[in-house]
């Protein structure tokens, strides 16, 4: 007698929340930022107005709830075997996941980029998203934020990481030869910054470059470039 197939569970139904994020940052990828509205979004999504009104109050929203979603990925995805490695090499790990996260929407980030280059106001905005993530990113780093100490170490992390994200932007590269020797550059300038990151500057600058690698991928992998210096 022949078995009856199995029966999978259907996959769990995604939140309007989720559908809107999706599809904006589907509409990111083609469009300018300025040039996406919600009847835009709610059409890719397939959800009337008045639902994704009661979802989100505007774009910048949705962007929001979209990088709230890659601090999430990123805080699941911890690394044990660096939890008593020095902090810069914590936050080094922390960050390139961020990255290796943030991979499937480069064509988005790169739109918004652009953007906020033309759009001060914006750059504002999104400078205090970006700090929001920062945050957490030193938190998952083992490395305090709170306090005014805490702020400036932020806001220093936040212009470290954006101005490795515009090299991250077009390095593609696999392996992100680029992008890691950027990170590692600007991680070994913060030790010159007064007072900023202070407590990460202890390690001598690419004793730990290019130990991170995309998740699955071999430590004696061949295909792996070391960072360029």
């Amino acid at each position: 007698m022949a078995r009856k197939p199995e029966r999978r569970a259907p996959p769990p139904e995604r939140s309007d929340r989720e559908r809107i994020v999706e599809a904006y940052m589907a509409l990111l990828a083609e469009r300018r930022y300025e040039d996406v509205g919600f009847a835009d979004i709610a059409t890719r999504a397939g959800l009337p107005l008045e639902r994704c009104r009661a979802a989100f109050g505007s774009t910048l929203a949705v962007l929001a709830a979209h990088m709230e979603a890659i601090d999430r990925q990123v805080l699941a995805g911890g690394d044990q075997d660096l939890a008593d490695e020095p902090p810069r090499e914590r936050l080094f790990d922390v960050l390139m996941r961020r990255l290796e996260a943030l991979a499937p929407y480069k064509p988005a980030v790169r739109a918004v980029g652009r953007s906020a280059r033309r759009d001060p106001a914006l750059a504002l905005c999104l400078n205090g998203l970006t700090a929001r993530s920062m945050a957490w990113m030193l938190t998952a780093a083992g490395i305090s934020s709170a306090g005014l100490r805490g702020a400036i170490r932020t806001q220093g992390l936040t212009c470290l990481y954006v101005g490795v994200l515009r090299t991250w932007a077009g390095d593609e590269d696999p392996g992100l030869a680029r992008t890691m020797a950027a990170l590692d550059r600007e991680l070994a300038r913060a030790a010159t910054w007064s007072g900023w990151l202070d407590d990460l500057c202890r390690l001598a600058p690419g004793v730990f470059r290019g130990r991170w690698r995309p998740r699955g991928r071999q430590a004696d992998d061949p295909g792996r470039q070391p960072a360029a210096t």
